[in-house]
């Protein structure tokens, strides 16, 4: 399978980095009896994410604006934010962060961590390569939960496959189709970074987001940090 960053990404976010872990033979069903293990870790990551939101006023913050500046410059659905201001708008809020599933919990807690996006996709059900570029418009989406099919719009950066888009707006929300479950084995974990001050971070995040996968999987994944120079990667 390939993984592609297409020139339509690059020619918006020219100092971009994808950071992608790729973990195979997976075992992600939910012990319950390890509960406490991720909700320390996530009460971890939301202390650790304090660090970035110092304004009392939660837009100004660095973070939230460089997103915020970057979801300007391409074709958004109306309200559409990046994944990690919604993370970080609840720790604003004083909410607790909740288990959900082993890899899904391990992800979170890095993006708190590091204020960077993460996602994560069941290798299995892409269709495929995946690629991650501007939308045609049209291409099929169920996100969780949802009933009907809430199309990509034109010019939209999306991350997709032959099947249609596995996650809408950079990594703002995902398929259900392609979601991490308790079934997932292979799996791709994905940070986001358009400028370098951001890349640092997610590198820093993707080598913890590998220790803490091996010290509770016992599986070693592959990292790979994709830019305009290097804009694939064959799995």
């Amino acid at each position: 399978m390939n993984i592609t960053v297409e020139k339509a990404f690059w020619e918006v976010f020219p100092e971009a980095q994808i950071s992608v872990l790729v973990v195979k033979g997976l075992d992600n069903r939910v012990d319950e009896s390890k509960d406490p293990y991720f909700k320390s870790l996530l009460d971890k990551g939301a202390k650790r994410a304090e660090d970035f939101i110092l304004d009392e006023n939660f837009t100004q913050n660095e973070v939230i604006q460089e997103w915020r500046q970057a979801f300007s410059k391409f074709k958004t659905k109306k309200g559409a934010r990046s994944s990690i201001e919604a993370l970080l708008k609840r720790v604003s809020q004083g909410r607790e962060f909740h288990p959900i599933n082993p890899l899904v919990d391990i992800y979170n807690s890095v993006s708190l961590s590091y204020a960077v996006p993460c996602g994560g996709e069941d290798l299995d059900k892409i269709v495929g390569g995946l690629h991650l570029g501007k939308a045609k418009g049209g291409e099929a989406f169920f996100p969780l939960g949802a009933e009907s099919d809430a199309p990509a719009l034109p010019e939209e950066i999306i991350y997709y496959d032959e099947e249609g888009a596995v996650c809408r707006c950079l990594n703002w929300r995902e398929a259900q189709r392609t979601m991490l479950t308790e079934e997932t084995k292979d799996a791709i974990l994905v940070i986001e970074a358009i400028n370098k001050e951001q890349a640092g971070r997610a590198q820093v995040a993707m080598t913890e987001l590998q220790s803490l996968i091996e010290e509770y999987f016992g599986i070693k994944g592959e990292i790979t940090h994709l830019t305009a120079e290097h804009p694939n990667l064959e799995i």
